[in-house]
Parts: structure tokens; sequence; C-alpha cells
């Protein structure tokens, strides 16, 4: 039996996230049954991690197993007769048996973009958080900065998926701006549920003067979730990179 990954990328706002649902159209579900119709049956695609319903990967790796003997280099082609528009696979690749696109995933970069100006933009809905008052780039990154570090995230976290540890280690936090479009980057080793839209809410907040910068890291010594800023908007969040022992994977 063959393990194989797939290299894709999907524009999320018509699914409830990756994960399969009974009653609600995802992903991951989308893919399986596109898989499972070139394939010859069923299968179980192990996605890199759980993106919440709204939210795109411009790139995001997942991994099945099957006895079909289609090339890889026909897979995505194959798939993507099968899929809607908004998902996209674009490459294929015959991977070690004890490969899982979760468990292998060394770490993950993920990007959350602000809209900001004064004018709603129709081109962004959906696919950035419109902001219209005006946002100091420098002072973003600055508040951004504070994340970094390994710390107990429990602050910056919703109520869901359990999770033995709320410690993580955040490599990187940024805030960069390209015209109108901000952008916040941050790169860790896992993030907890709804984890970077907490950090975007706690940066605003930063921006709105509830506090300084400097008071967040207490605010995570604190673990207090009502001390720290909304979650915003799933819209604007993208899978944008990921890193694996398997350079063919990486972005």
């Amino acid at each position: 039996m063959r393990n194989i990954a797939l290299k894709l990328m999907y524009n999320g706002t018509a699914y409830h996230g990756w994960q399969v649902q009974k009653n609600a159209v995802t992903v991951c579900g989308t893919l399986e049954k596109a898989i499972a119709s070139i394939c010859g049956g069923p299968v179980h695609l192990t996605g890199c991690g759980r993106t919440d319903a709204g939210v795109h990967a411009e790139h995001y790796i997942a991994n099945f197993r099957t006895d079909s003997r289609i090339p890889v280099d026909r897979i995505p082609f194959a798939i993507n007769t099968h899929t809607p528009e908004d998902i996209a696979v674009k490459e294929a690749f015959e991977v070690a048996e004890d490969f899982n696109a979760i468990g292998s995933c060394l770490k993950k970069e993920y990007t959350y973009r602000i809209y900001n100006s004064r004018f709603k933009n129709p081109f962004y809905v959906n696919r950035a958080y419109f902001y219209p008052k005006h946002l100091d780039e420098g002072f973003l990154d600055r508040a951004a900065g504070m994340f970094v570090g390994t710390h107990d995230f429990a602050a910056v976290r919703s109520v869901g998926t359990e999770t033995k540890s709320t410690v993580r280690t955040i490599y990187y936090c940024h805030v960069t701006r390209n015209g109108d479009l901000l952008e916040l980057k941050v790169c860790a080793n896992g993030f907890l549920y709804n984890m970077v839209r907490a950090i975007t809410g706690t940066v605003l907040y930063a921006a709105e003067g509830k506090f300084a910068p400097e008071d967040i890291p207490g605010i995570l010594e604190r673990g207090d979730r009502s001390a720290a800023g909304p979650t915003v908007p799933p819209g604007g969040l993208y899978l944008t990179r990921l890193w694996y022992e398997d350079g063919r994977l990486n972005a």
C-alpha cells in the first residue's frame, strides 16, 4: 500500500473547516470523495491541521494510503477534475510509510490579513478583515513581537479541541504593510484553537490603547483569556507555510 502526500490549496469561505463533519460540507470531506472516485474506494485523508470554518490555506499538506497504482504525476490532475474551483491539488508525492501530515510537521506559519482603509473593498470580502481606522504597522509589529518565545498561550485560545498542554514556541511574529494591506505572520511549532485570531485581536487591542505592547507578556503569564483581545473573524486567516524533514513538501 502506498502512502501519498498531497500539496494543495483552498479558499475556505464555503466550507465548515478542514475536518470531516457529519452534517456540514468540509474541505477534507470534499477531497475524500474526489480521491475515492479515482482510487476505486474510500480513503482516509490526514491533514496537517484543523483550519476552522472560513479559514484559507495557500499551502496545505494531507496524506492518504491507497492500493491504486495511478502514477503520482497524474494524481493532481485526476483529483482536480472532481473538486470545486475553490480547492486545488498542486502536487502529489509518494512518501515514507510512517509519514503523517500532522505528526511529521515541524512548524507552521499562519498569516492574518487586515484591509486597513477608510473605504471597504468588495474584493477583500471574506479574504481580509476590514479595519477602517488607520493602524501604525510599526506599533503593531512591536506588539506582535511580544508573543515570540516559549509561553503558555492559554490567554489566546478559545475553548475547543482538547490538548494536553497549552505551551507552544513562537519563532517569529511580525507585522508588515503593503499599501492598504497589513499582514501579521506568525510561525510556531504548534497552534491552539483560534490562537492566531486571538493574537491578532490582542495586537489590535494594543493599537486601540486598551493596553501597552509591554503588557502582553503579563497577560500571557496570567493565562486570562478575558484580558487579551477578541478573536477576529476567520476570513483574514491563511495557512501559508509548512516545514517537514521531507523538503519536497515545504512551501
